[in-house]
């Protein structure tokens, strides 16, 4: 009985280290082309205004953030592991300040779609196998 838990722990374990882990689903404004997503998604006229300006300020948010990460590199000491993986947690930082500016223009954008607009957004994430940022549409 005991060697059967066993088995079956490993076996489970085994699924769970080989299961691709789903990320989150990302419009990615600022990196995908405007009319992409203009078309892709059939975007009225205030849409693509307000796609614009979330843009322009992502754009600017993580200009800052890019030239904060060049300082970071430039100046941070790397002369011991100590240091090396000191500037590695800081460059994490960066990383995660970086996504979560997408994340904040992504869920900016969703909000303004209309629920057909959400649903094609829902599918597309569901064929390449990716989570959809849930919010709640117009």
């Amino acid at each position: 009985m005991s060697s059967k838990v066993f088995v079956f722990f490993l076996l489970v374990l085994g699924i769970w280290f080989t299961l691709p882990a789903q990320e989150d689903c990302s419009l990615a404004i600022g990196v995908t082309d405007t009319d992409t997503i203009i078309q892709i998604f059939q975007l009225k006229e205030e849409q693509i205004t307000k796609l614009e300006e979330f843009k322009a300020a992502l754009e600017l948010e993580i200009k800052f953030l890019d030239e904060e990460r060049q300082n970071l590199f430039e100046n941070h000491p790397q002369s011991t592991p100590e240091e090396l993986t000191a500037l590695g947690e800081k460059h994490r930082v960066l990383e995660d300040k970086i996504k979560q500016v997408f994340l904040k223009y992504d869920l900016q954008l969703l909000a303004l779609f209309n629920e057909k607009q959400y649903d094609r957004y829902a599918a597309l994430c569901q064929e390449v196998s990716r989570i959809p940022l849930v919010i709640r549409p117009e």
